[in-house]
């Protein structure tokens, strides 16, 4: 549903990454030897007073050692730039904001080599949103209109928490009375049907040929119809399969698990105000959502190669540190060539004899190199913190968290298979 921050580069999450402590700060928090590539905003990071939820802005900027991590995606600007470059141009960034924020839509719009900044909208961040923790903890330490630097592995993010802007005034249409109720705490798991109209959103190019010949007025009228269709009774599936545009889920009748912070704020906040089985209408920048609340879907039977005898465990940690190899083959896959090209027979072989080779203790990194298709963590080696409200797809949590120290296992997800070895 929602692009967010460096999602793109890992099918996973996106991990912890070290960074490297000095003892001379300038304003952003960085050292003052001239020419260190060591910006983090040291001074904002050490504050222990935190915001539950903030919207920032960013420009992100990379060099060209960084090309592991976007999986050979990196940004032509970036690809010709060395850290001491990026380090130049973060700290010029970081002046002109400490100056005026209000600059930063147009340093964006001029630098920031992350795709989902450049359509405008602010990230809003969570502890537990699905970020880079570097991200998260100057985000969320940040004061309004107050400007920082830290380092990922993916660049430098110059970042500033903007003045909100006063909130949209409601739709006549939407549930309004919905929204007006406090959120549940259970999980809540939905079905939607998606209708857009023409020019809405600019961040979808391929809008649905449907949408595109249609305008507002048009839209409020269907959107209407079919919310009292799904009240009605109808099914949910058949509906969506006939009229939704959102291509992840009109075909299959897919069920969403909300998780704070993977989708966008309208469609979050509907969502966890609906009763089960009840529906509503709430409007984001893709169009109208008509949401209904329905129970978990029944989980899918083990693939063969999931490691049942662990996934039959009680957790045996709340918290734990993993690395894992994806592979994928033909018909589930990451987008990587080489699972696309590969068969189930050939994947059923690869992963037994990769836990075969574990199993005798070789180091897990170099297979990672080697073999995995998760963009965020083959090349680097860096393991994922894996706790129950981790922003991880839940197959992944429900093993890392029932292995024991030192073990490996398997488990399936919508991207392949992991192979997964805690190590913390």
């Amino acid at each position: 549903m929602r692009s967010t921050l460096l999602a793109l580069v890992s099918v996973v999450a996106l991990a912890t990454a070290c960074q490297r402590a000095d003892k001379n700060e300038n304003k952003a928090g960085g050292s003052t030897t001239s020419g260190s590539t060591d910006l983090d905003s040291k001074d904002i990071l050490a504050r222990t007073e935190t915001t539950p939820e903030v919207d920032v802005k960013h420009v992100l900027l990379g060099w060209s050692e960084l090309a592991q991590a976007y999986g050979g995606n990196l940004d032509p600007r970036a690809a010709k730039r060395t850290q001491a470059d990026a380090a130049k141009l973060a700290t010029e960034i970081l002046g002109k904001l400490q100056k005026d924020p209000t600059q930063i839509d147009a340093l964006v719009k001029q630098h920031s080599e992350d795709p989902g900044s450049l359509r405008g909208d602010p990230y809003t961040v969570r502890a537990d949103a699905p970020f880079v923790p570097e991200f998260k903890n100057l985000a969320l330490r940040l004061k309004v209109n107050e400007a920082g630097i830290v380092k990922t592995r993916f660049g430098y993010h110059v970042m500033v928490r903007p003045t909100p802007p006063p909130p949209p005034p409601p739709d006549p249409i939407a549930s309004n009375d919905i929204l007006a109720r406090p959120p549940t705490k259970d999980r809540v798991h939905v079905q939607h049907i998606l209708l857009g109209w023409k020019g809405v959103p600019a961040a979808r190019p391929n809008q649905d040929p449907r949408a595109a010949a249609r305008d507002k007025a048009a839209a409020d009228k269907l959107a209407k119809e079919l919310l009292e269709r799904v009240r009605a009774g109808e099914d949910m599936a058949k509906l969506m399969k006939e009229f939704s545009e959102d291509p992840g889920s009109k075909d299959t009748g897919r069920v969403y698990e909300v998780q704070p912070g993977r989708m966008v704020p309208p469609f979050e906040a509907l969502s966890v105000r609906l009763n089960m089985d009840e529906a509503g209408l709430v409007v984001t920048d893709f169009g109208w959502h008509v949401i209904k609340r329905v129970p978990p879907p029944p989980p899918p039977p083990p693939d063969a190669l999931d490691s049942v005898d662990i996934l039959k465990r009680e957790p045996v940690t709340q918290q734990a540190k993993v690395k894992h190899v994806l592979l994928g083959w033909t018909e589930v896959n990451a987008g990587d060539e080489r699972g696309k090209k590969r068969t189930r027979a050939e994947l059923d072989k690869l992963v037994k004899k990769t836990m075969a080779r574990l199993a005798k203790g070789e180091k897990i990194e170099p297979i990672m190199k080697e073999l995995s298709e998760d963009p965020g963590s083959a090349a680097s080696g860096e393991g994922y913190d894996v706790t129950p409200d981790a922003g991880l797809v839940q197959p992944f949590k429900d093993l890392g968290l029932r292995l024991k120290v030192g073990e490996v296992g398997a488990v399936k997800t919508q991207f392949g298979i992991h192979i997964i070895q805690r190590v913390e």
